[in-house]
């Protein structure tokens, strides 16, 4: 089978002929059906000069944002629907300590004694026409679009995780909360916003026609460059923004959400940018909630996947060939690519 495998740090990933993989006990062999292009993949091939983690030394082949039909099951797998279509959790952990007791193997205490951190982050993803997976991670999704539904992986996930813990700083009447960056996770974040909460949403970004599909779900939008603070500032009443997420993690973004969060507020990092914020005790009002976040629950991916088949979710896709996988990245690269690029394997 074809499939796009990350051989070197600080090299393209090449489409090559590899061997279909066969499912093993636990897990079943998908035919994919879409396989979302993230950001971090370009981290792991273009930024990266070695593995920061010792869990994701190449050769694997990319993917982590992963949908499929079962083709096969392997050995004591039961439950699971041949034909069906699913939805991929990407995170795998040891399956024993209290974080993945809970489903939330992004946080596993011991993923040394597994070697590697995902699907498509160690492990053999989705950038393929099969892939094999632990049956543990699929979510069904009935007659739902599997292919746009692939991003939800992560750029549903992700924002749902990072919404999610910050909803008490949204409860109750005049709550403003605001989306920083409006790529993929962006833009999904504005539309759970929105169907999570009251609250005004305010969504800003450099590009505006990200901002123009922000306004179709309900955002009230500011621009980036001179005036943007106080903009955002007077949108929320003038005390600031009860919830502030930065879906970018650069300093400039990081600067901006300190710029804007209010007193007992929350500020959540989301983007992987590689920012820093030099924190000191009057640099932020007081008693705000600073904290990042990573991915989220497969409780969390049952849910936003109920959202998906409800219409509240929207993802913004733009698919292409697994022969045109390497244009996808090169698209994100470039700064030149709308939405979420989605490789469609058997298209």
């Amino acid at each position: 089978m074809r499939a796009l495998v990350f051989e070197q740090f600080k090299t393209m990933p090449t489409l090559k002929e590899v061997e279909r993989p066969t499912p093993g006990p636990g897990e079943v062999l998908l035919k994919v059906a879409g396989a979302g292009a993230c950001h971090s993949d370009v981290g792991i091939f273009h930024d990266f000069e070695s593995d920061p983690t010792g869990l994701m030394a190449p050769p694997f082949i990319l993917g982590h944002e992963n949908s499929g039909w079962v083709e096969e099951t392997g050995p004591g797998v039961t439950g699971v629907e041949k034909g069906a279509a699913y939805l991929c959790y990407g995170p795998i952990g040891c399956g024993r300590c209290p974080a993945c007791s809970r489903g939330q193997d992004t946080y596993c205490h011991d993923p040394a004694s597994v070697g590697y951190l995902a699907n498509g982050i160690g492990r053999d993803g989705g950038m393929a026409e099969y892939m094999t997976v632990p049956a543990r991670n699929l979510v069904p999704l009935g007659d739902a679009d599997p292919i746009d539904a692939a991003p939800l992986a992560d750029a549903g996930l992700t924002p749902y995780h990072a919404i999610k813990r910050a909803l008490p700083y949204l409860q109750g009447g005049g709550k403003s909360a605001l989306v920083i960056g409006l790529g993929g996770l962006g833009m999904i974040g504005v539309q759970i916003l929105k169907a999570l909460t009251g609250a005004t949403v305010i969504a800003t970004d450099m590009k505006p026609e990200a901002m123009a599909e922000a306004e179709k779900y309900g955002a009230v939008t500011v621009p980036g460059g001179e005036g943007q603070v106080e903009r955002i500032r007077e949108i929320s009443g003038g005390r600031g923004v009860n919830a502030v997420f930065d879906f970018v993690g650069v300093d400039p973004t990081m600067a901006l959400a300190a710029g804007v969060v209010a007193q007992q507020g929350a500020l959540t990092v989301v983007g992987i940018g590689g920012g820093t914020y030099a924190w000191n005790f009057f640099g932020l009002p007081y008693e705000v909630n600073f904290s990042s976040t990573y991915w989220g629950t497969i409780e969390e991916l049952h849910q936003v996947v109920a959202m998906y088949r409800a219409g509240q979710i929207v993802p913004s896709v733009e698919r292409f060939s697994l022969d045109n996988v390497l244009d996808a990245y090169q698209k994100m690269m470039d700064g030149k690519l709308f939405g979420r690029a989605v490789v469609v394997p058997h298209q």
